[in-house]
Protein backbone atom coordinates (compact mmCIF):
# COMPACT_ATOMS: atom_id res chain seq x y z
CA UNK A 1 0.00 0.00 0.00
CA UNK A 2 1.84 3.36 -1.40
CA UNK A 3 2.05 6.07 1.52
CA UNK A 4 -0.37 8.51 1.77
CA UNK A 5 0.32 12.14 3.04
CA UNK A 6 -2.99 13.62 5.04
CA UNK A 7 -3.34 17.48 6.15
CA UNK A 8 -5.26 16.19 9.46
CA UNK A 9 -7.62 19.07 10.52
CA UNK A 10 -9.94 16.98 12.44
CA UNK A 11 -10.18 17.01 16.38
CA UNK A 12 -6.88 14.52 16.51
CA UNK A 13 -4.29 13.61 15.99
CA UNK A 14 -3.30 16.48 13.64
CA UNK A 15 0.14 16.25 11.72
CA UNK A 16 3.13 16.51 14.02
CA UNK A 17 6.00 19.02 14.38
CA UNK A 18 8.75 18.11 12.28
CA UNK A 19 10.69 17.87 15.42
CA UNK A 20 8.62 15.18 17.19
CA UNK A 21 8.66 13.38 14.06
CA UNK A 22 12.91 13.80 14.09
CA UNK A 23 12.59 11.92 17.58
CA UNK A 24 10.99 9.22 16.50
CA UNK A 25 13.59 8.27 14.72
CA UNK A 26 16.71 8.80 17.38
CA UNK A 27 18.77 5.97 17.99
CA UNK A 28 16.47 3.46 20.10
CA UNK A 29 17.57 3.20 23.81
CA UNK A 30 16.89 1.25 26.54
CA UNK A 31 14.11 2.21 29.31
CA UNK A 32 16.97 2.15 31.93
CA UNK A 33 19.87 3.32 29.85
CA UNK A 34 21.20 6.64 31.57
CA UNK A 35 21.14 8.44 28.16
CA UNK A 36 17.30 7.75 28.51
CA UNK A 37 16.58 8.76 31.97
CA UNK A 38 17.64 12.13 31.27
CA UNK A 39 15.78 12.63 28.48
CA UNK A 40 12.62 11.37 30.40
CA UNK A 41 13.86 13.97 33.31
CA UNK A 42 14.06 16.69 30.66
CA UNK A 43 10.19 15.68 29.02
CA UNK A 44 9.20 15.87 32.78
CA UNK A 45 10.49 19.39 33.41
CA UNK A 46 8.94 20.47 29.83
CA UNK A 47 5.79 18.78 30.89
CA UNK A 48 5.49 20.97 34.09
CA UNK A 49 6.00 23.61 31.96
CA UNK A 50 3.43 22.88 29.61
CA UNK A 51 1.36 22.43 32.96
CA UNK A 52 1.93 25.30 34.37
CA UNK A 53 2.63 23.37 37.67
CA UNK A 54 6.00 22.72 39.61
CA UNK A 55 4.14 19.14 40.74
CA UNK A 56 7.42 16.74 41.25
CA UNK A 57 5.16 14.13 39.85
CA UNK A 58 4.71 15.14 36.33
CA UNK A 59 5.33 12.48 33.61
CA UNK A 60 4.20 10.92 30.21
CA UNK A 61 2.08 7.63 31.20
CA UNK A 62 2.49 4.84 28.88
CA UNK A 63 -1.00 5.00 26.83
CA UNK A 64 -3.46 7.77 25.53
CA UNK A 65 -4.73 10.20 26.92
CA UNK A 66 -7.70 8.14 27.80
CA UNK A 67 -5.36 6.26 29.90
CA UNK A 68 -4.86 9.50 31.96
CA UNK A 69 -8.02 10.00 32.20
CA UNK A 70 -8.37 6.24 33.87
CA UNK A 71 -5.33 6.78 35.98
CA UNK A 72 -6.94 10.16 37.00
CA UNK A 73 -9.81 8.37 38.85
CA UNK A 74 -8.37 4.89 39.42
CA UNK A 75 -5.85 6.47 41.88
CA UNK A 76 -7.98 9.24 43.65
CA UNK A 77 -10.85 7.24 44.30
CA UNK A 78 -12.18 5.62 47.15
CA UNK A 79 -15.44 3.04 47.46
CA UNK A 80 -18.51 5.51 48.30
CA UNK A 81 -16.50 8.86 47.65
CA UNK A 82 -19.11 11.58 45.90
CA UNK A 83 -17.35 12.57 42.65
CA UNK A 84 -19.09 15.50 41.04
CA UNK A 85 -18.70 15.86 37.03
CA UNK A 86 -19.77 18.72 35.02
CA UNK A 87 -20.96 17.19 31.71
CA UNK A 88 -21.14 19.37 28.71
CA UNK A 89 -20.04 16.86 26.15
CA UNK A 90 -19.05 13.15 25.41
CA UNK A 91 -15.38 13.30 27.71
CA UNK A 92 -17.40 14.74 30.03
CA UNK A 93 -19.55 11.59 29.83
CA UNK A 94 -16.85 8.86 30.17
CA UNK A 95 -15.71 10.82 33.50
CA UNK A 96 -18.91 9.64 34.60
CA UNK A 97 -18.25 6.38 33.45
CA UNK A 98 -14.66 5.37 34.54
CA UNK A 99 -15.63 7.36 38.09
CA UNK A 100 -17.87 4.87 38.35
CA UNK A 101 -15.99 1.80 37.38
CA UNK A 102 -13.77 3.36 40.29
CA UNK A 103 -16.76 2.55 43.02
CA UNK A 104 -17.92 6.65 43.17
CA UNK A 105 -21.43 8.08 44.07
CA UNK A 106 -21.52 10.22 40.70
CA UNK A 107 -23.02 13.39 40.54
CA UNK A 108 -23.50 14.58 37.10
CA UNK A 109 -23.97 17.97 36.25
CA UNK A 110 -25.39 18.18 32.74
CA UNK A 111 -25.27 21.16 30.79
CA UNK A 112 -26.23 21.72 27.13
CA UNK A 113 -23.85 20.39 24.58
CA UNK A 114 -21.97 23.58 23.09
CA UNK A 115 -22.10 25.52 26.15
CA UNK A 116 -19.29 25.86 28.86
CA UNK A 117 -19.18 24.40 32.37
CA UNK A 118 -21.18 26.40 35.04
CA UNK A 119 -19.01 26.31 38.00
CA UNK A 120 -22.22 27.52 40.27
CA UNK A 121 -24.22 24.74 39.43
CA UNK A 122 -21.25 22.52 39.61
CA UNK A 123 -21.24 23.60 43.24
CA UNK A 124 -24.70 23.28 43.91
CA UNK A 125 -24.83 19.80 43.07
CA UNK A 126 -23.38 18.22 46.40
CA UNK A 127 -22.25 20.34 49.71
CA UNK A 128 -19.52 18.02 50.04
CA UNK A 129 -17.87 15.79 47.27
CA UNK A 130 -14.52 14.34 47.67
CA UNK A 131 -13.49 15.09 43.99
CA UNK A 132 -15.21 17.91 40.98
CA UNK A 133 -14.21 16.96 37.66
CA UNK A 134 -14.66 18.75 34.20
CA UNK A 135 -12.79 19.13 30.90
CA UNK A 136 -11.22 22.27 30.17
CA UNK A 137 -11.70 21.83 26.04
CA UNK A 138 -14.40 19.41 25.42
CA UNK A 139 -13.40 17.51 22.44
CA UNK A 140 -17.02 16.81 20.90
CA UNK A 141 -18.51 20.09 20.91
CA UNK A 142 -15.22 22.51 20.69
CA UNK A 143 -16.12 24.12 23.83
CA UNK A 144 -13.77 25.94 26.38
CA UNK A 145 -14.87 25.98 30.01
CA UNK A 146 -13.20 28.57 32.28
CA UNK A 147 -11.10 26.17 34.83
CA UNK A 148 -9.81 29.35 36.76
CA UNK A 149 -13.28 29.92 38.02
CA UNK A 150 -14.47 26.66 38.84
CA UNK A 151 -10.92 25.78 40.54
CA UNK A 152 -11.73 29.41 42.18
CA UNK A 153 -15.29 28.09 43.37
CA UNK A 154 -14.09 24.98 44.59
CA UNK A 155 -11.32 25.83 46.90
CA UNK A 156 -13.84 28.72 48.53
CA UNK A 157 -16.75 26.26 48.83
CA UNK A 158 -15.10 22.32 49.52
CA UNK A 159 -12.07 20.25 50.59
CA UNK A 160 -12.79 18.85 46.99
CA UNK A 161 -9.86 17.85 44.75
CA UNK A 162 -10.16 19.50 41.37
CA UNK A 163 -9.57 16.86 38.31
CA UNK A 164 -9.16 18.18 34.98
CA UNK A 165 -9.15 16.92 31.24
CA UNK A 166 -6.66 19.02 29.46
CA UNK A 167 -6.40 16.77 26.33
CA UNK A 168 -7.56 19.37 23.68
CA UNK A 169 -6.02 22.43 25.29
CA UNK A 170 -2.71 21.68 26.66
CA UNK A 171 0.40 23.00 24.11
CA UNK A 172 -2.10 25.35 22.62
CA UNK A 173 -4.63 26.87 25.22
CA UNK A 174 -3.59 29.21 28.35
CA UNK A 175 -3.56 26.34 30.76
CA UNK A 176 -1.80 27.28 34.58
CA UNK A 177 -2.61 24.08 36.52
CA UNK A 178 -1.18 25.45 40.00
CA UNK A 179 -2.65 28.94 39.57
CA UNK A 180 -6.13 27.76 38.74
CA UNK A 181 -6.18 25.00 41.38
CA UNK A 182 -5.76 21.30 39.40
CA UNK A 183 -5.19 18.73 41.61
CA UNK A 184 -5.00 15.98 38.99
CA UNK A 185 -4.99 16.91 35.62
CA UNK A 186 -4.19 14.44 32.25
CA UNK A 187 -3.92 15.26 28.41
CA UNK A 188 -2.67 13.57 25.37
CA UNK A 189 0.08 14.31 23.12
CA UNK A 190 -1.93 14.44 19.62
CA UNK A 191 -3.29 17.30 19.11
CA UNK A 192 -1.56 21.04 20.32
CA UNK A 193 0.93 19.33 21.12
CA UNK A 194 1.98 18.57 17.92
CA UNK A 195 2.89 14.36 18.76
CA UNK A 196 1.65 11.66 17.16
CA UNK A 197 -0.73 10.05 20.15
CA UNK A 198 0.82 7.49 22.47
CA UNK A 199 1.21 9.36 25.58
CA UNK A 200 -0.47 10.69 28.28
CA UNK A 201 0.92 13.72 29.93
CA UNK A 202 0.00 13.79 33.49
CA UNK A 203 0.47 15.96 36.58
CA UNK A 204 -0.90 15.33 40.39
CA UNK A 205 -0.05 17.56 43.47
CA UNK A 206 0.81 16.71 46.79
CA UNK A 207 -2.79 17.07 47.97
CA UNK A 208 -3.94 14.43 45.56
CA UNK A 209 -1.49 12.43 45.68
CA UNK A 210 -1.42 12.02 49.79
CA UNK A 211 -4.98 11.10 49.52
CA UNK A 212 -4.66 8.78 47.26
CA UNK A 213 -5.94 4.98 47.16
CA UNK A 214 -2.88 3.34 48.36
CA UNK A 215 -3.37 -0.30 46.10
CA UNK A 216 -5.90 0.78 42.98
CA UNK A 217 -7.35 -1.55 41.47
CA UNK A 218 -4.94 -1.00 38.42
CA UNK A 219 -1.25 -2.06 38.89
CA UNK A 220 -0.34 -0.65 35.10
CA UNK A 221 -1.54 2.66 36.23
CA UNK A 222 -0.51 3.18 40.03
CA UNK A 223 0.93 6.35 40.95
CA UNK A 224 2.80 5.38 43.38
CA UNK A 225 4.65 2.77 41.52
CA UNK A 226 4.85 4.84 38.78
CA UNK A 227 6.86 7.37 40.42
CA UNK A 228 9.96 5.58 41.17
CA UNK A 229 10.63 4.81 37.83
CA UNK A 230 10.39 8.29 36.30
CA UNK A 231 12.48 8.98 39.72
CA UNK A 232 10.30 11.79 41.66
CA UNK A 233 12.80 11.89 43.88
CA UNK A 234 15.33 12.82 42.03
CA UNK A 235 13.04 15.52 40.66
CA UNK A 236 12.39 16.84 44.03
CA UNK A 237 16.31 16.90 44.18
CA UNK A 238 17.00 18.27 40.93
CA UNK A 239 19.02 14.77 39.96
CA UNK A 240 17.98 11.74 38.06
CA UNK A 241 18.06 9.60 41.37
CA UNK A 242 17.56 5.70 41.81
CA UNK A 243 15.25 4.32 39.65
CA UNK A 244 12.91 1.18 40.09
CA UNK A 245 11.72 -0.94 36.84
CA UNK A 246 8.19 -0.39 36.32
CA UNK A 247 7.73 -1.29 32.29
CA UNK A 248 9.26 -1.05 29.54
CA UNK A 249 8.55 2.83 28.65
CA UNK A 250 7.80 3.40 24.95
CA UNK A 251 11.36 5.12 24.54
CA UNK A 252 10.68 6.63 20.67
CA UNK A 253 7.61 8.03 21.83
CA UNK A 254 9.47 9.93 24.96
CA UNK A 255 12.44 11.09 22.98
CA UNK A 256 9.47 12.23 20.50
CA UNK A 257 7.37 14.35 22.88
CA UNK A 258 11.15 15.44 24.15
CA UNK A 259 11.62 16.81 20.59
CA UNK A 260 8.16 18.24 20.21
CA UNK A 261 7.76 20.27 23.53
CA UNK A 262 11.06 21.59 23.02
CA UNK A 263 9.69 22.98 19.57
CA UNK A 264 6.94 24.17 21.85
CA UNK A 265 8.80 25.97 24.43
CA UNK A 266 11.35 27.46 22.53
CA UNK A 267 8.52 29.28 20.20
CA UNK A 268 7.00 30.57 23.38
CA UNK A 269 4.02 29.21 25.10
CA UNK A 270 2.20 32.84 24.84
CA UNK A 271 3.51 32.63 21.03
CA UNK A 272 1.92 29.35 20.73
CA UNK A 273 -1.32 29.71 22.56
CA UNK A 274 -1.65 33.48 20.81
CA UNK A 275 -0.71 31.65 17.17
CA UNK A 276 -3.98 29.04 18.05
CA UNK A 277 -5.77 31.96 19.24
CA UNK A 278 -5.05 33.35 15.47
CA UNK A 279 -6.07 30.94 13.25
CA UNK A 280 -8.94 29.78 15.16
CA UNK A 281 -10.25 33.03 14.90
CA UNK A 282 -9.29 33.52 11.22
CA UNK A 283 -11.30 30.05 10.54
CA UNK A 284 -14.46 30.70 12.21
CA UNK A 285 -14.65 34.66 10.44
CA UNK A 286 -14.20 32.89 7.31
CA UNK A 287 -16.84 29.59 8.20
CA UNK A 288 -19.52 32.53 8.76
CA UNK A 289 -18.64 34.84 5.65
CA UNK A 290 -19.15 31.37 4.05
CA UNK A 291 -22.78 31.39 5.94
CA UNK A 292 -21.89 28.67 7.92
CA UNK A 293 -23.12 28.78 11.24
CA UNK A 294 -21.17 27.61 14.16
CA UNK A 295 -22.42 24.92 16.67
CA UNK A 296 -20.60 26.16 19.72
CA UNK A 297 -21.67 29.15 22.10
CA UNK A 298 -20.02 32.51 21.16
CA UNK A 299 -17.35 33.64 23.71
CA UNK A 300 -16.64 30.01 24.55
CA UNK A 301 -15.39 28.77 20.95
CA UNK A 302 -11.92 26.50 21.04
CA UNK A 303 -9.73 28.61 18.79
CA UNK A 304 -7.75 24.85 18.04
CA UNK A 305 -10.68 22.81 17.33
CA UNK A 306 -13.88 24.56 15.76
CA UNK A 307 -17.65 22.76 15.33
CA UNK A 308 -19.75 24.08 12.41
CA UNK A 309 -23.40 22.98 11.47
CA UNK A 310 -23.99 20.84 8.14
CA UNK A 311 -26.46 23.50 6.35
CA UNK A 312 -29.52 22.03 5.54
CA UNK A 313 -29.52 19.21 2.62
CA UNK A 314 -25.90 18.63 2.70
CA UNK A 315 -24.50 15.31 3.23
CA UNK A 316 -21.86 15.57 5.64
CA UNK A 317 -20.22 12.05 5.21
CA UNK A 318 -20.33 12.87 1.20
CA UNK A 319 -18.54 16.51 1.88
CA UNK A 320 -16.11 14.71 4.23
CA UNK A 321 -15.65 12.23 2.11
CA UNK A 322 -14.96 14.76 -1.22
CA UNK A 323 -12.21 16.67 1.41
CA UNK A 324 -9.94 13.27 1.74
CA UNK A 325 -10.28 11.99 -1.52
CA UNK A 326 -9.76 14.82 -3.53
CA UNK A 327 -7.60 16.99 -1.26
CA UNK A 328 -5.98 14.86 1.06
CA UNK A 329 -7.71 16.85 4.00
CA UNK A 330 -9.43 15.27 7.11
CA UNK A 331 -12.01 16.89 9.61
CA UNK A 332 -14.45 14.76 11.77
CA UNK A 333 -18.18 14.61 12.35
CA UNK A 334 -19.80 15.63 15.06
CA UNK A 335 -20.66 13.09 17.86
CA UNK A 336 -23.47 11.48 19.12
CA UNK A 337 -27.26 12.78 18.05
CA UNK A 338 -24.56 15.61 16.25
CA UNK A 339 -23.23 12.94 14.10
CA UNK A 340 -24.14 14.08 10.60
CA UNK A 341 -25.54 17.99 11.86
CA UNK A 342 -21.43 19.17 12.64
CA UNK A 343 -18.38 19.28 11.46
CA UNK A 344 -15.19 19.09 14.01
CA UNK A 345 -12.16 21.11 12.08
CA UNK A 346 -8.87 21.58 14.38
CA UNK A 347 -6.04 23.80 13.74
CA UNK A 348 -3.65 22.31 16.18
CA UNK A 349 0.23 22.31 16.55
CA UNK A 350 1.83 22.90 13.69
CA UNK A 351 -1.17 23.63 11.22
CA UNK A 352 -2.23 26.44 13.24
CA UNK A 353 -1.30 28.89 10.83
CA UNK A 354 -2.88 31.06 7.87
CA UNK A 355 -1.78 28.36 5.46
CA UNK A 356 -3.34 25.78 6.92
CA UNK A 357 -6.86 28.19 7.33
CA UNK A 358 -6.86 29.06 3.62
CA UNK A 359 -6.36 25.31 2.54
CA UNK A 360 -9.34 24.18 4.59
CA UNK A 361 -11.63 27.38 3.56
CA UNK A 362 -11.22 27.32 -0.01
CA UNK A 363 -11.27 23.15 -0.09
CA UNK A 364 -14.69 23.49 1.70
CA UNK A 365 -16.51 25.90 -0.43
CA UNK A 366 -15.40 23.73 -3.42
CA UNK A 367 -16.73 20.88 -1.69
CA UNK A 368 -19.74 22.19 -0.35
CA UNK A 369 -20.66 23.82 -4.24
CA UNK A 370 -20.19 20.22 -5.39
CA UNK A 371 -22.76 19.26 -2.75
CA UNK A 372 -25.36 21.91 -3.21
CA UNK A 373 -24.60 21.24 -6.93
CA UNK A 374 -25.43 17.25 -7.01
CA UNK A 375 -28.47 17.81 -4.56
CA UNK A 376 -30.34 20.48 -7.07
CA UNK A 377 -29.52 18.40 -9.89
CA UNK A 378 -30.87 15.04 -7.94
CA UNK A 379 -34.55 16.38 -7.15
Amino acid sequence: MSIVTRHLFGPGPTNPYPEATEGLARPLLGHLDPAFIEIMDETCDRLRQAWGTSNARTLPLSATGSAGMEAAFVNTVHPGDVVVVAVNGLFGQRMCDVAARCGAEVVAVEHPWGSPVDPERVLAAHPSPAIVAAVHAETSTGVRSDIAALGEAVRSATDALLVVDAVTSIGGLELRADEWGIDVGYAGTQKCLGVAPGLAPFTIGERAFARRVERPQSWYLDLGLLGGYVGEAGAKAGGSGGRTYHHTAPVAMVSSLHAGLGRVLDEGLENVWARHAAAGAALQDGLEAMGLELFAEKGSRLPDLTTVRVPDGVDSAAVRRTLLERYDIEIGAGVGEFASSVWRIGLMGPNARPAAVRLILGALSEALDEARGGSASGD
